[in-house]
């Protein structure tokens, strides 16, 4: 038997409830059971949660995407991990938030014996979409100036190693003082305080007046016309979150600019397997290092979701402790 968060119905974070004496799950075809150890708390999980997001989960369900811990069982279809592998996945069949989860073997990778099972929560969702937006669509060239708007959260942090990583220079914003520490400490060339006055015109100014070549934009509903004023000519946006509508400024043809949204639900296999091969590299390379922002145990998986939405400045990722 297993304890998870349930949710019976969509609504206020204080709809997750936990359940003792579920049943564990079997894995079947393609997929792998895992004892978990710690699960990413992200927006997304916000969203369906609360009924807004575009796709929503059959009534109850467990929350959670990005879990780590250690293969218990596979499918029969599965030949890439045995029991006893410690790994890491992008997303579950079953949910994250409890202590065993089913996820498919095309979604889980393994966690590298450097990184510890709090990191490996923090790899899934960060990662991959850091590397789908610089990479994949983003285009990132060496030498060129990324812009990661909003730096100091799981997805930020894991923009600005990856962006360092490829030769990019970094200027990565924050709202708090703790977020613009975070944000340096893990490599960014220049932080800038995104609550700040007039804070877009020393963005400019540290690129020499020209803009960013690439912007990662995590917020594209408040900050997307201050992006299209400031990125150079040619420049690409790649729109990770977005709660709301805008508009598009003329200046998107004047300049040529490319503005692009992203998402993981969905990815080509092909892409999916760049995804998995990049994120290897770093893991063996070193610079992939998740940052934890903070740590709460399965009971307290309300006050996370009420925490991601209403703290006054992230300092990366949130995960939730088995």
């Amino acid at each position: 038997m297993m304890k998870a968060i349930r949710v019976t119905e969509f609504g206020e974070h204080d709809v997750m409830k936990v359940e003792t004496n579920l049943t564990v799950p079997k894995p079947s075809g393609n997929q792998v059971l895992i004892k978990v150890s710690a699960a990413g708390v992200n927006p997304v999980d916000i969203l369906i949660r609360s009924g807004n997001f575009f796709k929503l989960p059959v009534l109850p369900y467990t929350p959670g995407l990005d879990v780590s811990g250690v293969v218990e069982e596979v499918g029969s279809k599965v030949t890439k991990f045995k029991k006893g592998d410690r790994v890491f996945t992008l997303s579950t069949d079953t949910g994250g938030y409890g202590e065993y989860t089913l996820a498919n073997s095309s979604l889980t990778g393994k966690l590298d014996d450097n990184l510890t099972f709090d990191q490996g929560a923090a790899i899934g969702v960060p990662y991959f979409t850091a590397y789908r937006s610089i990479v994949q669509h983003g285009k990132a060239q060496k030498g060129e100036t990324i812009l990661v708007h909003g730096a100091s959260g799981g997805v930020g942090l894991a923009c600005v190693q990856m962006a360092k990583a490829r030769g990019l220079r970094v200027i990565g914003t924050a709202g708090t003082q703790a977020g613009l520490n975070v944000v340096s400490s893990v490599g960014a060339d220049v932080v800038v305080n995104h609550r700040g006055d007039n804070y877009t015109q020393s963005i400019i100014e540290a690129c020499d007046g020209s803009g960013p070549n690439l912007i990662i934009e995590m917020l594209a509903n408040v900050n997307l016309e201050k992006d299209i004023k400031m990125a150079a000519p040619r420049a690409r946006i790649v729109i990770v979150g977005c709660q709301g509508s805008g508009e598009i400024n003329p200046v998107v043809m004047t300049k040529e600019l490319t503005v692009q949204g992203i998402a993981l639900f969905g990815v080509p296999a092909e892409d999916l397997e760049d995804m998995h091969a990049g994120i290897r590299e770093g893991m063996s390379a070193g610079w992939l290092q998740p940052h934890i922002g903070h740590a709460y145990c399965l009971e307290d998986a309300p006050q996370a979701h009420n925490d991601i939405i209403n703290t006054k400045g992230a300092t990366g990722k949130i995960i939730i402790k088995m």
